[in-house]
């Protein structure tokens, strides 16, 4: 006796390639899959009438939790200053940091629940979710607190990695920051089981490979996985260097070289690639498709959601945004937020593909393809989405 059987839909499993199987039917039991075309007596039956059955949405990086906004920030670019003149002038992450002290655990949940549950109207069934925006080990507990939560309280899988490496605050010194990141808040953060993972932003205006050595270090003895910003603004080598010591994923990559890339795929590090961010701040390098294609990188894409860089709280947005912008393919746009994104966040055993034995994470799309995903900007949701088995939106599937 199954739990759940879906009947009569058009699965993609997204098992490695993103075409159609040839079996109609899913089989869920105690929140995971538990046969793929094969029917049976269950608890409940639905007929999808056809419908697209595809895996439940990864957003693998994203900055969801954060107060205020940067709007003044935005209208300074579009007159003529740039990312880094903003920040260098104490705006930029610095602003949010501002806002975050002044902001409640309980202005923070409150504040990211609705950008949560926007993207899992969209069939986002995983978000990753960092700090950051702290900087000091009080708001960083704060945050990861705020993250903990939201995954309590919206039926989402929500994880948490810790970002204090994500710029340097006027009142430290570089390696008096360092030392306050790594002596004091990730050992707070592990001894209160508020991360899953770190991330450094490696940039000219922010850290260096060194710092990412030291950090990663600290963290691996700590049993956390490790991921990096990487490559965005100018090229440091931090690609390679992460990727040797065993990063899930690279970020950004605008600037990523070929050297970088097949440090990578050496590696089996995932590129995950942020089109919002390159769409909102007006950049016109692309990241090196081309080379990530021929080494065979598994790509991954998400919408960084953020006030500075990225205020798109949209994943199907950004999903549109890299195949029009950074020409992807559907296929790899497709497999970039379902298997790619799981691997990204070291959780591609249990999520990210229909497989007998994953979690039941998968959405139910009344559309001819998924292509349409990829073309299509805005007006589009899932008839269903299911997280662990469970229906989780408030749209009714047709049961038979």
């Amino acid at each position: 006796m199954y739990d759940l059987i879906i009947n009569n839909a058009r699965l993609y499993p997204m098992s490695g390639h993103a075409s159609p199987a040839t079996q109609t039917c899913l089989a869920i039991s105690d929140g995971r899959i538990a046969a793929i075309g094969e029917t049976g007596e269950a608890r409940e039956t639905i007929d999808a009438r056809h419908a697209c059955l595809l895996p439940g949405f990864i957003d693998c990086h994203t900055h969801a939790v954060y107060a205020g906004d940067r709007a003044d920030e935005h209208a300074a670019r579009i007159a003529g200053a740039s990312y880094q003149e903003i920040a260098r002038g104490g705006g930029g992450i610095l602003t949010t940091v501002r806002a975050v002290a002044a902001a409640s655990e309980q202005e923070l949940v409150d504040g990211a629940r609705p950008r949560l549950a926007t993207l899992l109207a969209e069939g986002v069934t995983t978000i990753e979710i960092k700090s950051g925006y702290g900087l000091d080990t009080a708001n960083e507990l704060k945050m990861l607190r705020v993250i903990r939560r939201l995954g309590t309280e919206l039926p989402m899988e929500v994880i948490a990695t810790f970002l204090g490496a994500h710029t340097i605050p006027g009142k430290h010194s570089h390696e008096s920051y360092m030392d306050l990141v790594i002596d004091e808040m990730l050992p707070a953060a592990v001894a209160e089981k508020l991360a899953d993972a770190v991330d450094i932003f490696v940039e000219n205006i922010a850290f260096t490979v060194a710092d990412m050595e030291r950090l990663f270090a600290a963290a691996s003895a700590h049993g956390l996985k490790l991921r990096a910003h990487t490559e965005q603004l100018s090229n440091m080598g931090a690609s390679a260097r992460a990727a040797e010591l065993g990063a899930l994923s690279c970020d950004h990559l605008e600037r990523l070289d070929e050297a970088g890339v097949r440090a990578m795929a050496s590696a089996g590090s995932v590129a995950v690639l942020l089109p919002g961010a390159f769409y909102f701040l007006g950049e016109t390098r692309l990241p090196p498709i081309g080379q990530l294609r021929k080494h065979q990188v598994p790509i991954a894409v998400a919408s960084d959601l953020n006030p500075g860089s990225s205020p798109i709280n949209s994943l199907l947005t950004c999903m549109h945004m890299a195949a029009t912008l950074f020409g992807l393919t559907p296929a790899e746009v497709l497999l970039g937020v379902t298997r790619h994104a799981a691997r990204a966040l070291g959780l591609d055993k249990e999520i990210g593909s229909l497989e007998v034995g994953m979690r039941a994470d998968f959405c139910l799309w009344e559309i001819a393809a998924p292509e349409l995903l990829c073309y299509q900007l805005g007006g589009l949701r899932p008839l269903a989405v299911y997280k662990d088995g469970q229906r989780v939106n408030q749209l009714q599937a047709t049961k038979g």
